[in-house]
């Protein structure tokens, strides 16, 4: 069992690995989706040729990122592999059989935490305190990030149930008449709307 548990925990410092790389990376000016891709893939040895890659290969801290989540990927698929061999090796059939249960449970209480959205909030949270604190990150904010002038910043709106935004388009609103102009929409369902048109709407729950 002691195998097991060594493997369990090799599979839950990788994931937490790459979400460290992620935080480093969004602070360099990445997306978030972009930089949990690429830092995965880096982790892994997939090596996906994108023009995000190329924007990493360009940038040096992107690319000492990089450069490390592939030596630690490469430690961590051998050390998963070697525990994975050793946690089974011998032993009576019914005893593998209690191996096997206890690793899938491990493995699926692994991949429900990492796919924890309260989770992840937090340890992004943790991890950026952490990485400001005790490293000299560069700190980027996003009117930085998109070169605003002074007047300009970025913020979100949330909708509430019987707000004026609430059902109406983008049209009805007219918030390019008053200053503002959304750039996009997380939506109260899930997911992030940044394609938007003169018919898009907001329903309570959205984030503009």
């Amino acid at each position: 069992m002691f195998a097991i548990a060594s493997l369990l925990a090799v599979v839950a410092v990788s994931l937490l690995v790459t979400r460290v790389a992620t935080v480093i990376l969004v602070a360099s000016g990445m997306s978030s989706e972009s930089a949990r891709f690429q830092a995965r893939s880096a982790f892994t040895g997939a090596g996906f040729t994108t023009n995000e890659s190329e924007d990493i290969v360009s940038h040096p801290l992107r690319r000492r990122v990089v450069m490390t989540l592939m030596l630690l990927g490469n430690a961590g698929i051998v050390a998963a592999a070697s525990g994975l061999i050793i946690g089974f090796r011998g032993g009576a059939s019914g005893s593998e059989a209690l191996k096997a249960l206890a690793l899938v449970v491990g493995l699926l209480a692994v991949v429900f935490v990492s796919r924890s959205s309260v989770v992840d909030r937090r340890l992004t949270v943790w991890i950026g305190h952490a990485l400001h604190r005790w490293t000299e990150l560069p700190e980027k904010d996003s009117g930085e990030l998109l070169q605003l002038p002074d007047d300009r910043v970025v913020a979100e709106l949330a909708v509430r149930e019987g707000d004026w935004m609430a059902g109406r388009t983008l049209t009805e609103l007219d918030l390019r008449g008053q200053g503002a102009r959304v750039l996009g929409i997380q939506r109260c369902k899930g997911g992030y709307e940044d394609e938007l048109t003169g018919r898009t709407s907001a329903v309570p729950g959205d984030v503009l």
